[in-house]
């Protein structure tokens, strides 16, 4: 294993401590492992919350700030942070308006947060909701769409739901929108390199050389298929037919493409992607708006990438629009 680190027990903390001290305007700390807004939320706003694992910067902790979440509460490296803490971060989030938990589809989240919910909907009275994203097609049927694992998409989610908040919606309006941006990606991944976590000190799974898998997760989860390496067209042509196999979009139709690097594979090569992308897509008639390329969702080192396609309506698009800002995306 070769990682910049000190001790791999201290990596997610010390990590986190980083964080912070590098935005002091932006993140706070109040509690071990929870990150919330500088100042706190605006008094009446319903109050957003996410979590998960750690490993996936700038997912989770990275998306809170002004017109995205509240609050986040981040656990070991690949692993849900408990139920106590996720606890803490909604009362931390909580200005009077309700929260709502708005997080990946994994089971250790799901069973950790409805656990937290219950505690603060008996002990401190504050209304809660849930919406969770699932919108990697290759890891369900459409079919079973309701087991499919979150990635990338959360992003959107965080986008439009936090700039609803902003506008002092209600919890139910802000439920929704974040339903329905959550509804409306669908997205997908490649492969190239495994991972390491620290505490393991082991690739997460074994890849050859000469070898890709396509679809699989960003925990190493199996995918759709392995073979040899193909070319950048190749293989985002095979991830659009698959999306839009499973989204259809029509001539007119207006979307966002999120192409987000895994960790490790660089933004030249997240743009030779993207240019065939939205090549495919205005050959089909489709309009691309507010595109995104970069690393928004991680795992680790990985080399590899996902696309993330978001249809997006006009509704949507005003709420894509409206101001953000946290250290790692802003729209002024």
């Amino acid at each position: 294993m070769k990682k910049i680190l000190n001790d791999p027990a201290r990596y997610v903390d010390e990590a986190i401590e980083g964080l912070v001290a590098a935005y002091p305007d932006i993140y706070f700390q109040p509690e071990r492992r929870i990150v919330t807004r500088v100042g706190g939320s605006t008094k009446g706003k319903v109050g957003i919350v996410t979590g998960g694992g750690s490993g996936h910067l700038p997912i989770f902790t990275g998306y809170v700030g002004q017109g995205l979440l509240d609050a986040a509460v981040i656990g070991e490296v690949f692993a849900s942070p408990p139920s106590d803490r996720m606890a803490t971060a909604m009362r931390l989030a909580s200005e009077g308006a309700g929260v709502l938990r708005l997080y990946g589809n994994y089971g250790g989240d799901g069973m950790n947060f409805d656990m937290a919910g219950e505690i603060v909907e008996f002990e401190d009275r504050i209304a809660c909701t849930t919406v969770r994203v699932a919108d990697d097609i290759a890891s369900a049927p459409p079919s079973e769409a309701a087991k499919r694992r979150g990635v990338a998409g959360m992003v959107y989610a965080f986008k439009i739901a936090g700039a609803r908040a902003e506008e002092m919606a209600d919890l139910a309006e802000v439920t929704r929108m974040a339903q329905k941006a959550a509804d409306s990606c669908r997205s997908i991944g490649v492969a190239l390199t495994p991972c390491i976590v620290p505490q393991a000190g082991k690739p997460t799974f074994l890849l050859a050389d000469d070898e890709i898998e396509m679809g699989m997760g960003i925990h190493g989860e199996p995918g759709i298929w392995r073979a040899k390496l193909k070319s950048a067209d190749e293989l985002v042509d095979e991830m659009l037919d698959r999306l839009l196999a499973d989204m259809p979009l029509s001539r007119g139709d207006q979307a966002s493409i999120l192409v987000n690097s895994l960790g490790a594979t660089p933004l030249e090569e997240l743009y030779i992607m993207f240019r065939r992308a939205k090549s495919r897509l205005a050959d089909l008639g489709v309009n691309v708006i507010m595109p995104l390329v970069g690393r928004f969702a991680t795992s680790m080192e990985m080399t590899g990438a996902t696309i993330t396609l978001a249809s997006i309506d006009g509704e949507m698009e005003r709420l894509l629009k409206a101001p953000c800002h946290c250290a790692f995306w802003s729209v002024r």
